[in-house]
């Protein structure tokens, strides 16, 4: 059965009160889930004292909440303050006697000393002469993809996996009893969203997003492409061709051969972008055709730039990272949340210096004075379809890919504990 919510003090009466008072203990006697989060509340939002609660039902409260916290470190601040405040009222209460109040201040100190032994080995320690990592962008969209992309990708999250207040209260307790009853519409006691895991979290929050500024689709079909522009491929496992579409007919990419592969083959890709709908792309350095608005030529030069590794296509960003290879590796994968768009993304480990790009690009890394000693390579994106799906659609401004800075596999090894 649904529970209400906690009342608030300025429409509260000292009778109701104190009926609300009783329907709260009833749920923790009768070990309900809801009593936690349900209490934490009536107790956090209002003035007890005014509501006209006697010191002995304020002391019931707070015991009945501090037992009621999960039995986890992180939670022991609640649990704390709950006794804390238990002991106060306890000193106005009928129920003082020395031998409660030692009881409690041990139980007060014990978990004082357990927050202690939390908090130390919950701190991260600095390394005492480690400088800072740098990993240095090169890209013909500097303001998009260092700045904007950024805290586009940053709001994505916090607005898709946010936890409500109550969430946040709910999982400060524990499942009371020996069972769980089943209850899927009691909101009281949601609180197992995705956002809920801290490393699920830390996944999207602490890590370079690659995204795009406009729209892009990508099917096995060629019906309603998007505006600016479209590639075809022909891309299966080991082998991938550039096609265009001419006359009703396929046509290869590099002349006016008519190739004999109807539009229903399941190895042909469309890849299709929108008009640009970023507001805040800022520089544009890439080449663009004076053919079209600017807004309409970006997105056309990333599918000129675009290729296939078999089904995966590449979208070429233009961004290229440099970094001290003898300590650093980058990580590329798809974004966590791309398989909810139809799509999957390649993973890669970028190492050092490598590549199939022209002797220009290598020649160059001699250069520059900053450059001394650095590897540097090209982050894209590589994206196929997920198994049984045709047609993908990923909106503007969504994390596409992201990149991991992690250490490099010459910088540390694996040991058996039973060795040390």
């Amino acid at each position: 059965m649904d529970q209400p919510t906690s009342q608030g003090a300025q429409t509260m009466t000292p009778q109701e009160a104190r009926e609300h008072l009783h329907y709260l203990l009833s749920l923790c006697l009768r070990k309900e889930e809801a009593f936690g989060p349900l209490a934490f509340e009536f107790a956090r939002n209002n003035d007890l004292d005014k509501l006209g609660l006697l010191p002995e039902e304020q002391f019931n409260l707070w015991m009945a909440l501090s037992d009621a916290f999960a039995e986890e470190p992180k939670r022991f601040k609640f649990k704390l303050e709950a006794l804390q405040k238990a002991v106060e009222v306890l000193h106005r209460s009928k129920y003082a006697d020395q031998a409660l109040l030692r009881e409690l201040r041990r139980e007060i100190q014990k978990t004082e000393a357990e927050l202690a032994i939390y908090n130390e080995a919950y701190r991260a320690q600095k390394p005492a002469t480690a400088d800072k990592h740098q990993i240095i962008v090169e890209t013909d969209l500097p303001d998009y993809f260092l700045a904007t992309a950024q805290k586009r990708a940053a709001a994505y999250y916090q607005r898709k996996f946010k936890l409500t207040t109550e969430a946040h209260t709910a999982q400060q307790f524990k499942n009371p009893g020996t069972e769980r009853k089943f209850q899927p519409d009691n909101l009281v006691v949601h609180k197992e969203f995705p956002g809920a895991c801290a490393p699920f979290m830390n996944a999207r929050m602490n890590a370079f997003h690659l995204m795009l500024p406009f729209d892009l689709k990508i099917s096995r079909k060629p019906d309603d492409p998007l505006a600016a522009g479209v590639r075809i491929w022909f891309a299966k496992m080991g082998y991938s061709y550039p096609l265009r579409y001419e006359m009703g007919k396929l046509c290869s990419y590099f002349g006016d051969e008519v190739l004999d592969i109807p539009l229903d083959d399941p190895n042909l890709l469309f890849v299709s972008a929108s008009e640009v709908k970023e507001t805040e792309l800022g520089t544009v350095e890439r080449a663009l055709s004076p053919d079209v608005p600017p807004e309409v030529g970006l997105p056309r030069a990333f599918l000129e730039g675009s290729n296939t590794l078999g089904p995966y296509v590449q979208i070429v960003c233009n961004v290229k990272v440099w970094f001290d290879a003898s300590s650093v590796s980058l990580l590329l994968l798809g974004a966590p949340d791309l398989p909810e768009y139809g799509l999957m993304g390649a993973s890669g480990l970028v190492v050092r210096t490598y590549g199939t790009e022209k002797m220009a690009a290598y020649a160059e890394a001699s250069k520059k004075p900053w450059q001394e000693g650095l590897s540097f390579n090209y982050i894209n994106m590589h994206l196929a379809l997920l198994p049984d799906t045709n047609t993908a659609f990923v909106p503007a401004s969504t994390p596409i890919f992201s990149v991991y800075p992690v250490l490099s596999r010459q910088t540390y090894t694996f040991k058996d504990v039973r060795s040390l």
